[in-house]
């Protein structure tokens, strides 16, 4: 059996009780730390918490090679950890569906996620969400210009943008990074963007949410990762009234 296993938002104390005994009594506990990560513990800390080896997965062993899960997964017992909630990310359902065809028995076992984290510490009405996007690093000269596509195909039809900020395996993208990054995109398309919001570490004791024009996402200091970024469309007034209450509007 091949077991998705979400670890929440933030550090060990994010799991929950179903998911912790899935890994307790796994055969082999595999985690992948390119979709998302949990920034407040390290995984020597996991290993000692759930009293399991975990083996670290690059991307390339998830989406094109997975063979050393799915074959393990045939005869044993496998948990496969995911920060934040599985099936997110398309890289997850990919998996699932291959698992299938190899007539692998999975589950699910479901944890806190960005998605929703978002909208309640920020006030946003989840409702109100249009399509997500995925803000990269550019590649030397090239910056694709999706992401700026997606928040005026959402602000057109007067839905708030959730934007994920890219992580890598040796940094992960900051607010006034994305901020930057989304304006430059933006004005190659004559797209005005009037408000950001900025959250960092949800999940945490002391999470950071700021809202306001990228000047200001510019001066906050948001502190360490992960950060995330909404790009909201006209507020309604308990939106307006929250952020002004808990993001310094």
């Amino acid at each position: 059996m091949l077991t998705f296993v979400g670890l929440g938002l933030y550090d060990l104390g994010d799991i929950s009780l179903k998911g912790l005994e899935c890994i307790r009594n796994a055969d082999y506990v595999f985690f992948e730390s390119y979709t998302s990560r949990l920034s407040g513990t390290t995984v020597r800390d996991m290993e000692e918490f759930y009293g399991k080896e975990i083996r670290i997965l690059s991307r390339d062993q998830v989406e094109v090679d997975p063979e050393i899960i799915l074959d393990l997964a045939k005869e044993f017992n496998v948990a496969f950890l995911i920060g934040g909630d599985p099936m997110v990310s398309t890289t997850h359902v990919d998996l699932r569906m291959r698992a299938f065809r190899k007539r692998i028995t999975t589950n699910i076992i479901h944890a806190s996620s960005i998605s929703t984290a978002a909208c309640g510490l920020s006030g946003l009405q989840n409702y109100r969400f249009g399509k997500s996007c995925s803000l990269p690093y550019p590649h030397r000269s090239w910056i694709p210009l999706t992401p700026a596509r997606v928040v005026q195909a959402n602000r057109n039809h007067d839905l708030h943008t959730l934007v994920y900020l890219d992580i890598r395996e040796d940094q992960c993208m900051t607010i006034p990074e994305g901020v930057d990054l989304l304006e430059t995109m933006a004005g190659k398309i004559g797209l005005s963007i009037p408000l950001y919001v900025g959250i960092a570490r949800a999940g945490s004791e002391c999470p950071v949410v700021a809202a306001g024009s990228a000047g200001r996402m510019k001066e906050v200091d948001f502190g360490p990762p992960l950060h995330i970024l909404i790009i909201p469309a006209e507020l309604h007034v308990m939106e307006r009234e929250y952020l002004e209450m808990f993001a310094g509007l």
